[in-house]
């Protein structure tokens, strides 16, 4: 049975709500582990149709995986996740400093999820 945090109700830890099988859900996964980020995995079973659990909506109305809650925050797509990550937890940064390092990372990010990620994957599974 999915279990959904509260989002008015600040978590102790992140919780990530992620399917093993999604590759967005991979990425959140990797960079939550290259910043040493203590968080909570909750499964959503695509298979079984968990993501359209009202209250798995209540979170992320669009039903995809990854989302992450935390505390009061409610992000659902890889990319968003990613980058409030690296904001919010700066310890180990995902980003090079250097601008244009910077910038081809981002790019190659953006690349993947608006050219590769749409083809890749069923809709309305990840993002």
């Amino acid at each position: 049975e999915l279990r959904m945090a509260s989002a008015e109700a600040p978590a102790a830890r992140p919780i990530l709500y992620s399917y093993w099988r999604s590759s967005c859900s991979h990425r959140v996964r990797i960079a939550l582990n290259l910043k040493g980020i203590d968080y909570e995995y909750r499964a959503v079973n695509l298979l079984k149709g968990e993501q359209s659990d009202p209250e798995f909506m209540k979170l992320n109305p669009m039903k995809f995986v990854p989302a992450l809650v935390d505390g009061d925050a409610v992000i659902g797509d890889s990319y968003a996740i990613a980058l409030y990550l690296e904001d919010k937890y700066p310890q180990r940064p995902l980003l090079p400093q250097d601008l244009k390092k910077k910038a081809l990372n981002i790019q190659i990010a953006s690349i993947v999820c608006s050219g590769i990620q749409p083809l890749h994957n069923l809709t309305l599974v990840c993002t």
